[in-house]
């Protein structure tokens, strides 16, 4: 199972609906938080010790990130989206650009499927 938290600033749009898009996927795990201090989930050293993988939504994000989480992000890879602030909770185009951004990211070091007959 691999572990996938999704950052964004407020927790309100952006890692929301990466968390639903990949959570329903077989062997992931998702959440999501928040980096701002009026975030819905907030982030938390829990969630990043958690985490297998944890992606960012912006540049910003990532800075943030490791200004207040730096010694919590041992061995978790940090992946830096490039999504703007711009799309609605599950809007379909960020649904579309997190799968082309973050599927090859959480299938990488995954078990091939099983050949069928």
């Amino acid at each position: 199972m691999k572990r996938a938290l999704f950052l964004c600033g407020r927790n309100r749009l952006r890692s929301p609906t990466a968390e639903q898009v990949f959570s329903v996927q077989p062997g992931i795990e998702g959440m999501s938080a928040g980096l701002d201090h009026d975030a819905d989930v907030p982030c938390t050293p829990e969630l990043l010790q958690w985490a297998d993988i944890v992606f960012v939504m912006e540049k910003a994000h990532r800075s943030k990130l490791a200004s207040r989480f730096k010694r919590h992000l041992k061995n978790a890879r940090v992946i830096c989206l490039d999504i703007p602030d711009k799309y609605g909770p599950m809007q379909p185009e960020l649904v579309q650009l997190l799968r082309l951004r973050v599927d090859r990211h959480l299938r990488r070091g995954a078990k091939p499927p099983p050949h069928s007959p």
